[in-house]
């Protein structure tokens, strides 16, 4: 999942980064709404963390300008901001949810997951196309009638590039897009070997190859 990260404070700015990506997210970190707003217009992402408090643009400002630009991207406010008045004006104003600092990273994280669903217009709490199913939260995959399998942060994050779209191909630019944020280093066949180690743990079967365009899961049963 590629995710902007707005926050202006370095400390929690950091934090917040390297836990998502502990938690198989793809991070790009800006720190004002200015930029925030530029890189939307040049990059897709899956969720925004937005902070209130920013320099130049606020954060409210940088909200309204994503909603009144028909951007549906799912946003997640987190901010120090309290009041019931700024709670109000951040859910009415487009975000799908308000988290108040400080939080625990592992409440973040499953409110970020419930927005995503909610986005997905999926209720279930695990990912599936009716042969494999993936768990946002364990990032464990299970493939019928097996035991569930552990998978490593990049194993995840590609399959479930793939699970959300069901039937979608989705080439190798694509799929390192939701795989890698600003810095990360990508070889040149990262999506190969990934790939290749999914097979080896759920069968050869799962991930489907259309040469020349990409790769795909069906929409199983």
């Amino acid at each position: 999942m590629r995710t902007l990260l707005v926050e202006d404070d370095p400390m929690i700015g950091e934090a917040i980064r390297d836990a998502l990506k502990d938690a198989s997210y793809a991070v790009d970190w800006v720190t004002n709404g200015q930029t925030a707003l530029a890189t939307l217009d040049s990059q897709h992402y899956d969720l925004v963390l937005l902070d209130l408090g920013l320099p130049g643009k606020d954060g409210q400002e940088v909200l309204t300008r994503i909603r009144t630009s028909n951007n549906a991207v799912p946003l997640v406010i987190i901010t120090a901001r309290d009041g019931l008045d700024d709670r109000l004006r951040g859910l009415d104003g487009g975000a799908d949810d308000y988290v108040l600092k400080p939080f625990e990273m592992a409440e973040l994280l499953a409110r970020m997951r419930a927005v995503l669903r909610r986005k997905g217009g999926n209720a279930a709490p695990v990912l599936g196309n009716g042969v494999v199913t993936l768990d946002p939260a364990t990032k464990e995959a299970c493939v019928a009638g097996a035991r569930p399998v552990q998978l490593s942060n990049r194993e995840f994050a590609l399959l479930q590039a793939l699970l959300i779209r069901p039937g979608a191909i989705l080439s190798r630019s694509e799929l390192e897009d939701r795989i890698y944020g600003w810095g990360d280093e990508v070889e040149s066949n990262a999506v190969e070997f990934l790939i290749h180690a999914l097979r080896r743990k759920l069968g050869s079967e799962i991930i489907k190859n259309v040469r020349g365009v990409g790769w795909m899961v069906s929409k199983g049963v």
